[in-house]
């Protein structure tokens, strides 16, 4: 029987088209790409490892040609045993850049004899499936060409850029072309920060009872008004000030506490007069259908949603047929989309909710992506939210949120006026002469006070979505009474407030992805993974939702910014997008493209004219990049007029004054480390010599460190290997700790034996939750944990005893034998208990199928289920880890000759990587890119 093969992306994907098709169709995924540049040198096929550009997987000197190798062997073997047996052959990866090149390295691997088709489709609906198998359509090669472009591209920068990091600040670096931009968006915040100096300043709020004429009569209503002039001079708020705490205009009124709590007696009980009402019409516009960035704004705002966490969850709703794509540009909505949206509007909300047309929204990005319709609910019949229950909480959550959202954007305008009310008055009162001037007469003051509220005449779209809750720094929207010039108010009590002006807020996820968006540096898409790097790589880590910047972070921005300007400019990083579109239009050539940017400028005079990135890493020009002065953030001068710096270094950032230096805590922000601060850490106690290690004659020290006081072996300039170091006991301090708790301590973490049964080594440890015992070979991830009853028993409990221990069942710590973790609660995705636990490398959640590390600025004492979630989201995101093979017991040698499998490998071809389209007939092979197989 003639059958048709298949081919998707993701295994989810595969399992929700088969139920569309019948038997005659083979529904397999790829698990991903199947083919890309090597990742190190191992993975370069034998004929290149010569080659002076082999690591880096792309000849510059050969027209850019890439060197590709499979990298999913299995499964490449699977689909090529499929093919075998099929007759036709549909490539239905995604309909972006990416997806067209996963598809076209399909074609070139497998190789098919038959005919080829590129079917694409932007929802897994039973109709749209039909619809794309009914009409295929040639693989584009420009989407190939602009795809591979972006990917040599990145490739470059990152091989020669990152290796630069190593050298001069810290090894296991990496710089991207949009990781290093939003690093460098991330640090000018935070140096925005710490300039900043705060300005105080006071406000005065009076609670007054209106004074209404009604026709029962007269009545009351209370509002709230604020003080905004004082003897016809503007009272000073926030906004007055500058980001160096200066007063903008010398003409405003500063209120100190004094004046502010005189000028509150004076007016309770005063009656002020309304000397004016101005109502202005107000109307709000739906907002656009979701695209890929403003989803991952509205989740954070809305659902607290971390960018990787709602990509996560918009990857499961579609390709389980709930929404369409979810990497998209466009706000447009098909006719279908539109039918739908409208109909559930006139049902649910009424045909007076419901505009006279449609709503059609069109949008102008620098750098659109192929997919053309907006995020929305799959399909035509959309269940409402709630209806979605069986993809998990996360999933459910933001399919709500896209359902309101895109019908929403069908709604009429929400409209209503805004209503501002001044109201004048005088408060006798002694103030000071430059508080007087302006007066009407001597201890008698002008005071004009003014409320502002909304009033909404018709909700429309919000009765669908609301705008989300007002932040702390908004104000929410109050509802006036009917007061008209002419009406009165009396102060029933006045509050003076004590206000500081607020540095600039740091960047939150949300508000990051919106700012990259502005500056059109990178692809939506690819925010989320973005700021998973950037996080993983310790540049940035996390306190509450704000993204605050590593000292690292601050060094390797500042070695980009002096050496490599062009390559974090914004304005240049955003072309760079453009020119990529250039080349996916078939306007633009990739390879002069590349060679511009990795050679230079042709025409000009000397290499560091052209800026071509070959020359900016050559060791000539890295010689003149002094790494001390690269890792030396300035924090100020102290009173002797001594420079106070902040350092990066091999065992992480520190403060030097002279040849003074301090460890920073690991939980300081940079903008926390003021000079005061800095002088602070400087002045506490430095290490204490305990005395002599009587295995390698070092000195045996106690020191301040990032994590708490610890003992260690030699100083780190004593040795060529990292010092041996330990943490102090809970009970135990620096100042009385001696050398035989010290030597005592260096003992951990301490083998106690052998389990007899299994041959596994029984360890004991201190963690950050208490002593444990661990048995198994990961330690932490896989091993089975155990509590101990004391930090005594670290250094006493027996094999026996540790037998007993794990004999027992796991329970909670406080119970007779306590598990090595703390429930924290329910996953609102998988429904799951999560458990926080110590492992090998330090805390961990887990749901007891994904295990995710805390990060720097997680306090395990204080971790939320949020942020647990959170965590859980984005491992979970990545997929299951990848299953090594059990560990065996080795027998004992045996000395026969062990026969060894020669690999016959194809000879790899230095020839021209060639791109053919999808083809319907079966044609020779054109010849492929050099490749391992």
């Amino acid at each position: 029987m003639a059958t048709s093969l298949v081919i998707v992306e993701s295994p989810a994907k595969a399992r929700t088209i088969s139920r569309f098709l019948g038997d005659d169709y083979v529904v397999e995924s790829s698990v991903g790409h199947i083919r890309d540049l090597p990742r190190n040198a191992s993975e370069v096929p034998a004929a290149y490892r010569s080659e002076s550009w082999a690591t880096l997987g792309v000849n510059p000197d050969d027209g850019f040609k890439p060197v590709y190798v499979v990298t999913a062997r299995d499964q490449v073997r699977r689909l090529k045993s499929l093919l075998r047996s099929a007759d036709q052959l549909y490539l239905a990866t995604d309909e972006d850049r990416e997806g067209e090149a996963i598809a076209w390295h399909l074609l070139e691997v497998l190789n098919p004899q038959i005919p080829v088709h590129r079917m694409v489709f932007h929802e897994i609906t039973a109709a749209a499936i039909r619809e794309a198998i009914d009409n295929p359509r040639d693989l584009d090669r420009r989407l190939v060409d602009a795809q591979e472009a972006r990917r040599i591209f990145d490739r470059l920068y990152g091989y020669e850029v990152s290796p630069v990091l190593w050298r001069k600040v810290a090894p296991r670096l990496s710089a991207g072309r949009v990781q290093s931009v939003a690093n460098r968006l991330i640090v000018e915040r935070e140096r925005e920060r710490m300039a900043f100096r705060a300005a105080e300043y006071w406000s005065i709020t009076a609670t007054l009872d209106a004074e209404l004429r009604t026709a029962a009569g007269g009545g009351a209503e209370q509002f709230d008004a604020t003080l905004i002039s004082l003897n016809a001079r503007r009272i000073a708020t926030g906004r007055d000030f500058s980001q160096q705490g200066e007063l903008r205009s010398g003409e405003i009124v500063v209120l100190d506490g004094g004046a502010a709590a005189t000028l509150a007696d004076a007016m309770t009980g005063a009656r002020f007069a309304v000397s004016s009402r101005e109502s202005k019409p107000y109307r709000r516009r739906p907002p656009a259908p979701f695209i890929t960035s403003t989803l991952q704004q509205a989740a954070g705002a809305r659902l607290g949603f971390s960018a990787s966490r709602t990509m996560a969850a918009a990857q499961r709703l579609y390709e389980n047929g709930r929404i369409t794509y979810m990497r998209t540009d466009s706000t447009t909505l098909s006719d279908q989309a539109l039918d739908a949206a409208r109909r559930i509007v006139a049902g649910r909300y009424g045909a007076e909710n419901l505009p006279p047309k449609p709503r059609i929204y069109t949008r102008k990005v620098k750098n659109a992506q192929e997919a053309h319709e907006a995020i929305r609910p799959a399909g035509e019949n959309w269940p409402a939210p709630g209806g979605v229950t069986d993809l998990g909480g996360d999933a459910a959550r933001l399919y709500g949120l896209v359902w309101q959202r895109t019908i929403a954007s069908q709604m009429i305008d929400a409209t209503g006026e805004t209503v501002t009310i001044r109201l004048a008055g005088t408060a006798n009162c002694d103030l000071a002469p430059a508080l007087s001037v302006g007066s009407s007469a001597t201890g008698q003051h002008d005071l004009e006070l003014s409320a502002a509220g909304t009033v909404v005449r018709s909700p429309g779209f919000r009765l669908v979505y609301a705008p989300p809750p007002a932040g702390p720094d908004e104000e929410p929207e109050r509802i006036l009474p009917d007061l008209h010039a002419g009406g009165s108010a009396t102060a029933m009590a006045v509050e003076p407030a004590e206000h500081s002006t607020s540095p600039p807020a740091r960047f939150t996820e949300a508000s990051l992805v919106r700012r990259l968006e502005e500056l059109g540096v990178g692809r939506p898409s690819t925010y989320a993974s973005i700021i998973e790097t950037i996080q993983a790589r310790g540049y940035v880590w996390k306190k509450g939702s704000s993204l605050v910047p590593a000292f690292t972070a601050f060094a390797t921005v500042g070695l980009m910014e002096r050496h490599f300007d062009h390559l974090v400019d914004y304005a240049l990083t955003a072309r760079m997008e453009e020119d990529l579109d250039e080349i996916a239009s078939g306007e633009r050539d990739a390879e002069p493209w590349l060679t511009e940017f990795y050679f230079g400028d042709q025409d000009a005079k000397t290499p560091s004219d052209a800026r071509g990135l070959r020359y900016l890493v050559s060791d000539d020009r890295l010689a003149d990049i002094d790494p001390a002065e690269i890792n030396s953030i300035p924090i100020g001068i102290d009173a002797d007029g001594e420079s106070v710096v902040a350092r990066v270094g091999r065992f992480g950032p520190y403060l030097r004054r002279g040849e003074a230096t301090r460890p920073l805590p690991d939980d300081l922000a940079p903008d926390e480390l003021t000079i005061e601060r800095a002088l602070e850490l400087l002045s506490e106690p430095t290490e204490r010599v305990l005395g002599t290690d009587p295995d390698t004659g070092l000195d045996i020290l106690v020191r301040p460190g990032r994590f708490g006081p610890y003992v260690s072996v030699g100083r780190p300039d004593e040795t060529d290997e990292r010092p041996r170091t330990t943490s102090l006991l809970g009970h135990q301090s620096p100042e009385t700790l001696t050398l035989e708790d010290a030597l005592q301590l260096l003992t951990l973490p301490r083998t106690v034996g052998v389990d007899p049964s299994d041959g596994e080594e029984i360890v004991v440890r201190n963690g950050r939750f208490g002593p444990y015992l661990t048995k198994g070979p990961d330690s932490g991830t896989n091993a089975e944990n155990r509590s101990l009853e004391s930090e005594e028993q670290l250094f006493t409990l027996s094999l026996e005893e540790a037998l007993a221990l794990l004999a027992q069942p796991r329970r909670r710590r406080g119970q007779q034998a306590a598990n090595a973790g703390r429930e924290i609660g329910q996953d609102p995705d998988s429904g799951k208990a999560i458990t926080l636990r110590d492992g090998r490398f330090g805390p961990y959640v887990t749901d007891g199928e994904y295990n995710a590390s805390l990060r720097q600025g997680d306090d395990a004492e204080s971790l939320t289920l949020e942020r647990a979630a959170e965590l859980l989201a984005i491992r979970r995101a990545k997929g299951p880890a990848k299953k090594s093979a059990a560990r065996r017991k080795q027998p004992a040698k045996k000395k026969s000759s062990a026969k060894k499998r020669a690999a016959t490998k194809a000879s790899a071809k230095k020839s021209a990587t060639k791109k053919s389209a999808a083809r319907k007939k079966s044609a020779p092979r054109k010849q492929s890119p050099p490749s391992s197989d």
